[in-house]
């Protein structure tokens, strides 16, 4: 058994380091994306085909973070977006929305003081309907935005929590309505530039790539406006699982493509 478990990392290795060999000439003539997003799906699919209980495994998905988080700065992407918790998730049973905004809380806390973070210049920003969280989690959201100076010149993490594209959308044309009632602008002034300037992401630069985990493959309402070019992974893996090369894949299938944005 040991020596298959050498023999399987030797091969995991090579791979890797073939794998790196084809995607690292682009990176290195700027061929990567600037913002990824990220679907973490399949956390409790992950757990129930390791035979744990089904809240176990969104504690692992958190502990695959540390991991993901440093693949992607290490590859310099400037922006990184989590799909954590969507509007609908709310409507999951009692138990598990409890354990998910615990684990909320405590993650945020962590971030707080995260060294990697501070030493990578981290910025940190959550967008989503956070007034739906319960208090100690919306109180650990700002102090961990609060930790992260808007000066800072490193990456961007931001954690989608309590969203929904759908949402997203309502909230901008709600508060682009008011100031028309308000009579702040003419309903002539209104384009895309204005609508983008009302949503969670303003200032942010839309997704390049957004990777979805599980195999699933549909956004689920993430980024609906965003997304509109952004080319698109589905990799064949629950979140906890997600490794290093499933990462450089998608940079590798990303480089590949011939991104035209409709011209």
């Amino acid at each position: 058994m040991k020596i298959n478990l050498r023999f399987d990392s030797l091969i995991y290795k090579l791979y890797e380091r073939r794998l790196w060999n084809q995607i690292k000439g682009g990176i290195e003539e700027g061929i990567h994306p600037t913002h990824v997003a990220l679907i973490m799906d399949g956390n409790r699919r992950y757990a129930r085909a390791k035979r744990l209980p089904s809240t176990f495994g969104h504690r692992l998905g958190r502990d695959k973070l540390k991991d993901i988080l440093e693949w992607f700065w290490d590859l310099e992407i400037e922006y990184v977006t989590l799909y954590a918790f969507s509007t609908e998730n709310f409507e999951r049973t009692d138990e598990e929305v409890t354990e998910l905004m615990n684990l909320f809380e405590s993650t945020f806390e962590e971030l707080i003081d995260h060294p990697e973070l501070k030493k990578r210049n981290v910025k940190i920003k959550v967008i989503g309907r956070t007034h739906l969280l319960p208090m100690k989690v919306q109180q650990a959201i700002r102090r961990a935005e609060t930790s992260s100076d808007t000066e800072k010149s490193g990456p961007t993490l931001i954690i989608a929590i309590g969203y929904g594209g759908r949402a997203e959308m309502i909230d901008a044309m709600k508060s682009i309505a008011k100031k028309v009632v308000n009579k702040e602008m003419d309903v002539e002034e209104i384009n895309e530039l204005v609508v983008e300037r009302h949503l969670y992401t303003n200032g942010i630069p839309d997704p390049d790539l957004i990777i979805r985990t599980s195999g699933e493959e549909r956004l689920s309402g993430f980024l609906t406006w965003q997304s509109v070019y952004s080319e698109l992974y589905f990799a064949d893996v629950f979140f906890p699982g997600f490794r290093k090369i499933d990462l450089w894949r998608a940079i590798r299938t990303y480089q590949s493509r011939k991104r035209r944005h409709g011209k």
